[in-house]
């Protein structure tokens, strides 16, 4: 692996290891912000959510759905983008912390695990249906649905194209 590329890749994680890697924040007196998404086509509406998603603590983890569980959730043509380079472009940006990926079609099991300080969510979320809040809020946490930046989303951006 190219010395360059450790930045991206040393914050990727399976579930173990950002358990370690969490537990290690907490006990350093961190705050720990976690989301969750397909993330297929990075626009601008996720820059900004993701942004405001790490003010909201010291370290940010993003959950990125495998790319069976976007099919699952999404249909036959998604995910445009393979999982690789999803995480790998996360991974990519200063704001983040650690990226894990999941198989399951939420991230429950990973909320279980790590039990964040703060879960957070798009403004297109109510708080109550946002998977794994029951156990954030049971474990003293916060959960939060962010701004939603109207004109930008991976479904208008995929009509877009196939328009053009």
């Amino acid at each position: 692996m190219k010395p360059f590329y450790n930045k991206i890749a040393n914050k990727i994680e399976n579930l173990k290891e950002a358990s370690d890697t969490v537990q290690k924040w907490k006990n350093e007196g961190l705050k720990v912000v976690f989301t969750n998404g397909c993330f297929d086509l990075i626009h601008l509406g996720h820059l900004y959510y993701i942004a405001e998603a790490a003010s909201m603590g010291d370290k940010l983890i993003i959950a990125v759905n495998s790319d069976e569980s976007v099919k699952r959730l999404k249909g036959p043509h998604r995910p445009i983008k393979d999982i690789k380079s999803r995480i790998n472009l996360l991974a990519s940006l200063q704001m983040v912390d650690l990226v894990v990926q999941f198989e399951e079609d939420t991230p429950l099991n990973i909320i279980k695990t790590l039990l964040p300080d703060v879960l957070v969510k798009g403004g297109d979320w109510k708080i109550k249906d946002i998977v794994g809040s029951d156990v954030v809020i049971n474990n003293k946490g916060q959960v939060l649905s962010l701004s939603f930046l109207d004109g930008y989303s991976t479904t208008l951006l995929e009509k877009k194209i196939k328009n053009s």
